[in-house]
């Protein structure tokens, strides 16, 4: 698909960009390239194929999930204004 300068200073008036008359034969050229790279990956059968969260197959290295810092509600919540059942009580600010 072929963009030419009107198409680009319309995509650049949408987009809130300030595209400078000489820029627009570069940018008509450069996104005209990706949309039709874009229609090349169109044409491809993906039949059968399962969508992947990432292109690279790896798995991601984790921390083991283990507790690594003490329970100190006790101790917060007592030098806390106000606490009721565990939860700090705060004032109201939304009527």
């Amino acid at each position: 698909m072929a963009l030419d300068t009107r198409d680009v200073a319309k995509i650049a008036h949408l987009a809130r960009l300030d595209v400078k008359r000489d820029e627009r034969d570069h940018f008509s050229a450069e996104l005209s390239n990706i949309l039709d790279l874009v229609e090349q990956m169109r044409c491809v059968d993906t039949t059968g194929v399962e969508p992947m969260a990432h292109p690279l197959h790896m798995a991601q290295r984790l921390r083991p999930d283990r507790v690594t810092e003490t329970n100190e509600r006790e101790h917060f919540q007592q030098i806390a204004p106000q606490t009721e059942d565990g939860l700090y009580l705060v004032p109201r600010v939304v009527e």
